[in-house]
């Protein structure tokens, strides 16, 4: 039995005990394809569609500790995190944890909910709590507008979600679909800048104009009679076309606040390429500056980085989809 953290104020013996000498868990990264609703005029605004992936990836340990501590990279983020969901579920934060596994802060993958819900379901599993990432998106402030990355956690796999009511709940899952085991995403990775985030996010989704009730309208129909389909019976070239035309009418709606249709005027130029050698299936993942390409192979992934690979700023990683979600193990 790990020994118990000491704290002040109640007895030792009235508090939680831990369950396991430590918790690992690995979550995975996800890429935002596109919002399907910014008009919000039926009573639901935003709602998503994205993917998991299998990497990037959080991984990371929390054992019992004498006090509260993070190493690692995002250690005072997954401080914080830590804190706030110890005071929810009611247990000691005399925790450590090591961040084995970051995924790009600010990049387009999600890293801020999957890191989140990691510290939360290893703390949870930790002291032996029951754990519903739901449960914790207003206690650590995610899915504010998505509700990918919840679903990314707990299930992964191409996830549609109906958007945000005026409840405050999280968007409810609509639709999920295995994605093909044999497709590649090709990730255009733009290390030297970050995409939008925090006050700029918020200051955006302020200023930016109605979007169109009818653009609304045929992004919606894309989803439901062209890309869902596609990804059920793996057809790669209409799964793309309905990707990238999503990109298109959505990231010209956000160029005022990222400089264009893409964040990255390097992965810009990479994207460009990639429509120009064919590739039907290509965007930037939510704010960016990620990039991505979608391939029906392993083969023709490889290939395609090899066209593009050339010395500068770009970093290109071959990923797939990841049809499962979070792993959470105790040791």
């Amino acid at each position: 039995m790990a020994e118990v953290p000491e704290t002040t104020g109640d007895p030792v013996s009235a508090m939680p005990r831990p369950a396991a000498a430590g918790v690992r868990v690995r979550a995975p990264a996800r890429l935002h394809f596109g919002f399907l609703d910014l008009n919000g005029g039926l009573g639901r605004r935003f709602g998503s569609i994205g993917l998991a992936l299998d990497a990037p990836a959080v991984q990371l340990v929390a054992r019992p500790a004498k006090r509260v501590s993070a190493s690692g990279p995002e250690a005072e983020r997954v401080r914080a995190n830590l804190l706030a969901a110890a005071a929810y579920l009611d247990v000691p934060d005399a925790v450590a944890v090591e961040i084995e596994e970051a995924i790009p802060a600010h990049a387009g993958f999600g890293s801020g909910t999957q890191l989140a819900l990691a510290v939360a379901a290893a703390l949870a599993r930790l002291y032996g709590r029951p754990f519903a990432p739901a449960d914790f998106a207003d206690v650590l402030d995610r899915g504010n507008r998505s509700g990918v990355g919840l679903a990314a956690f707990t299930e992964g796999g191409l996830i549609v979600d109906g958007g945000r009511d005026g409840s405050g709940a999280p968007p409810p899952v609509i639709a999920r679909l295995n994605y093909p085991e044999a497709w590649r995403i090709v990730l255009i990775l733009d290390e030297a800048m970050t995409g939008v985030h925090g006050s700029r996010e918020m200051e955006a989704f302020r200023d930016l104009p109605l979007f169109d009730a009818g653009e609304a309208a045929e992004i919606c129909r894309i989803v439901l009679m062209q890309i869902l389909p596609a990804a059920a019976t793996a057809e790669p070239a209409g799964f793309g076309a309905g990707i990238t035309e999503i990109q298109k009418r959505i990231g010209d709606h956000f160029a005022p606040h990222q400089g264009g249709r893409y964040a990255s005027e390097a992965v810009a130029q990479a994207l460009g390429a990639i429509a120009q050698a064919g590739v039907p299936g290509y965007g930037q993942s939510s704010w960016g500056p990620t990039g991505f390409a979608l391939m029906p192979s392993q083969k023709e992934a490889e290939a395609l980085v090899a066209s593009l690979e050339r010395p500068g700023r770009l970093r290109f990683v071959i990923a797939r989809g990841r049809n499962s979600g979070a792993s959470i193990d105790a040791f």
